[in-house]
């Protein structure tokens, strides 16, 4: 039984990775960047769902066959994993949806854009410019999919999953 649970969180782990590759046409061209709101709200469902480990590691597949499948751009990986990172950080110690969707704005938003300039003053050529540019462009993205994604937890019976999992 105790060999259970971590198969199960690789197994829902591996559904919301699939499910982010196979929505991931919903992205949306921002210059250098492609934003993808769906990466957001499933960060947050992550979090709730599966902690740190899962969550960041899911956050981190979805994003190389975004990339593989030409669907995505190196800046996924910056936002992504720190904003799953910092929401499933926020839940744990919070145990709020809220709090996790918080997370996920500043890890994503801030933490991500800014963590992306180095990435973004190669690509456009000027430092200035990509500084507000990423943190600017991440920042819509990640506060439309934190609040789909708390409208997911709240509506879904994810505490119920969580239970099985952990159980």
């Amino acid at each position: 039984m105790n060999n259970r649970r971590p198969l199960t969180r690789l197994a829902v782990a591996a559904l919301l990775v699939a499910l982010g590759v196979l929505l991931s046409p919903l992205s949306v061209p921002v210059g250098a960047a492609k934003i993808f709101p769906v990466q957001h709200a499933l960060n947050v469902m992550a979090a709730v769902i599966l902690g740190c480990r899962y969550g960041t590691a899911a956050a981190f597949c979805i994003s190389t066959l975004r990339n593989i499948l030409g669907m995505g751009t190196v800046l996924a990986y910056p936002g992504s994993m720190c904003g799953a990172f910092l929401s499933a950080f926020m839940y744990k110690r919070t145990g709020s949806v809220y709090a996790a969707a918080i997370g996920e704005v500043v890890g994503t938003g801030i933490i991500g854009g800014l963590i992306s300039w180095p990435i973004g003053s190669y690509i456009l050529g000027s430092a200035g410019a990509a500084w507000f540019f990423f943190v600017v462009a991440f920042l819509p993205s990640t506060v439309t999919g934190a609040v789909v994604g708390t409208f997911v937890c709240k509506v879904l019976p994810l505490e119920r999953l969580k239970e099985y999992i952990y159980r």
